[in-house]
Formats: structure tokens, C-alpha cells, sequence
């Protein structure tokens, strides 16, 4: 018999100690929804990647239901520069031109959400694809943006002005897990569909989706350690704000932390009753926030609950 060593029952240690501070939020988020907005560098790395499938498997593994919509930005950009297509960005927004929207239907749905549902699908049969085309889930209509003052033509960009979550709950009933690329079909103002699909920001998509399925928590990953008081000085980090704050707060955010701080707001002001920006950076970061009382990012809480103290995933 080999005798266990000191560093191995601290480690051991530590683990249970993990374990168990985990165990109050796994019974709170039991049987509830989680949409989780999966882009940025998180999607980049290997490392990130196979981090982020394990996160979502053990999530559905202890009675959570796990929603993933992702963006795909970075290879986006990457597939645009290949085929020489030239990206512009207004207000925090992919200018598509129908070249471009080409690109983003084929690389969203055919390659990021492909190797996604692969990652996650290398644990047992759970992921299942869809896009805002599949059964009407998404509704959306042009998008304007205001610069200094102008409106700006996004081209076939959309916001969302439905969801029809029928099909993700129908997914969720089975035990699946809904992975989710957000390219949705246009409807004009009288409910019609016009034939053309548009662009629709994941952000604005996941808070949407979130909204639409009463979710517990939308958790959005990104490329910075949260939502900063005084950018880009990284000792103003803040752990928690109210809705009112972040309202405030939202017109001197930079362009691109605006459609994710928009989001948030949106998600929470319908009823979802936490929201969380979480850096995607880190291995393991998304299920850190879920599970542990302190928490990794910035989560912003209704306007009804007093002193916004981070009060971990509750």
C-alpha cells in the first residue's frame, strides 16, 4: 500500500471544498433554463473550446437546462479576409452586405455551431443545432444604427422583434442540448415574412432567447473580465449594478461593449432575473460564475433588489 501524501488530501481537499460550495447553487438552478452566449476568444482556442463543452455537459449532468447561442465573430473575420471581403463596423455592428451575409449563414450555421455541437456531442448525444430560421424561432426586422447624431444602413442586419421557443423547449423536454446561430428570417411591420434573412447580433439574440424561455440567468461570454467603471482601468471592475446603473451607465460605454450591455439590460428589465458578463478567456469561467458564491464577472440585478451586492449565481 502506497501511503497518500500531504499535498494529495489538500488537493483532495480542495476539490470537496469545491464540490461543496457548489452544491446550493446546483439545487437552486435544478430543472431551470440557462442561456448561455457563447463567442469572442473563448471559441478561438482548443483549450476554450473543450473547457466550454465540458461546462455545458456537466450543467445538463446536475439538472440544468443549457441554451447555447453563439456569435462567431473571429472566424467571421477570418472567413471574410480569405475570400477578400472587407468588414466594416458601425456602432458596435457588422455592416452585411449580401456578400457578406453569405459568409456569415455559412461559417455560423455550417462551421461554428457544427464543431460546437461536435464538442459537446463527444460526451454523449446531446447537442442538437438549430438556427433563428429553424421553426420560425426567430423574428427580426432591419436594424438602424445612430452615429453622431446620423442614422446609419446596417445592410441585412436584424434585431429581434420575436421568439418562438417551441422548438428549444421541445428540445429541452427530450434532455437535449439547443445550440443556437443566430441568423434570422426578416418580417416587415404587418407580421409578413419578406424572403430575406438577416444578420442578428448573438448578444441581442441570447437576451431575446433568455427573455422568451423565462431562463433563471443569461450568461454572456466576451473578451474582457467584465463591465468596467472607468475603462480601461481594470481596478474598476465591477462585480454587481442594477439595471437603473447599468441604464445610465450604457450611453459612455464603448461601441462594443454597448450590443452586450444592451442585451443584459434587456434580458433582466423582461423578467430574466440575473444577467452576467463573464470573460470568456478563462478556462472554465462560465461554470465559475453558476457555481461558486463570489463569482468571476459582472452581474447585473432588477432595479427592485437593494444594494447590488455579488451575491455569487444567486
Amino acid at each position: 500500500m502506497t501511503p497518500r501524501d500531504a499535498g494529495t488530501l489538500v488537493s483532495a481537499a480542495e476539490k470537496a471544498a469545491v464540490l461543496i460550495e457548489a452544491l446550493p447553487w446546483i439545487q437552486k438552478f435544478a430543472g431551470e433554463t440557462i442561456v448561455i452566449k457563447y463567442g469572442g476568444n473563448a471559441m478561438i482556442s482548443d483549450e476554450l473550446r473543450r473547457a466550454f463543452a465540458e461546462d455545458v455537459v456537466f450543467l445538463r449532468h446536475v439538472g440544468v437546462n443549457p441554451v447555447v447561442v453563439h456569435g462567431g465573430g473571429p472566424q467571421i473575420n477570418h472567413m471574410l479576409e480569405a475570400v477578400g471581403v472587407q468588414s466594416e463596423f458601425v456602432g458596435g455592428y457588422r455592416v452585411t452586405t449580401p456578400e457578406t451575409l453569405d459568409v456569415v449563414r455559412m461559417v455560423l450555421t455550417g462551421q461554428v455551431g457544427r464543431q460546437l455541437i461536435g464538442l459537446i456531442n463527444s460526451h454523449g448525444p446531446y447537442a442538437v443545432g438549430l438556427s433563428g430560421e429553424d421553426a420560425a424561432l426567430l423574428r427580426a426586422a432591419r436594424k438602424r444604427a445612430v452615429v453622431d447624431g446620423e442614422e446609419v444602413d446596417l445592410g441585412l442586419v436584424g434585431e429581434v422583434t420575436g421568439v418562438n421557443p417551441a422548438a428549444v423547449q421541445d428540445l429541452l423536454a427530450a434532455g437535449r442540448i439547443p445550440v443556437i446561430s443566430t441568423i434570422a428570417p426578416e418580417f416587415d411591420d404587418h407580421g409578413n415574412p419578406t424572403g430575406e434573412v438577416l444578420n442578428v447580433n448573438a448578444d441581442t439574440a441570447a437576451g431575446a432567447v433568455a427573455a422568451a424561455l423565462g431562463a433563471a440567468k443569461l450568461v454572456m461570454l466576451t473578451d474582457v473580465e467584465g463591465l468596467y467603471a472607468n475603462w480601461p482601468d481594470k481596478s474598476s471592475l465591477i462585480s454587481s449594478l442594477s439595471a437603473g446603473d447599468l441604464r445610465r451607465m450604457l450611453p459612455d460605454l464603448v461601441a462594443g461593449m454597448i450590443p452586450k450591455m444592451s442585451a443584459a439590460l434587456s434580458a433582466v428589465e423582461a423578467g430574466v432575473p440575473r444577467a452576467h458578463i463573464v470573460d470568456g478567456r478563462s478556462p472554465h469561467s462560465m461554470l465559475l460564475e453558476i457555481v461558486t458564491t463570489d463569482g468571476v464577472g459582472t452581474q447585473i440585478i432588477p432595479d427592485h433588489e437593494v444594494a447590488p451586492v455579488k451575491e455569487g449565481s444567486a
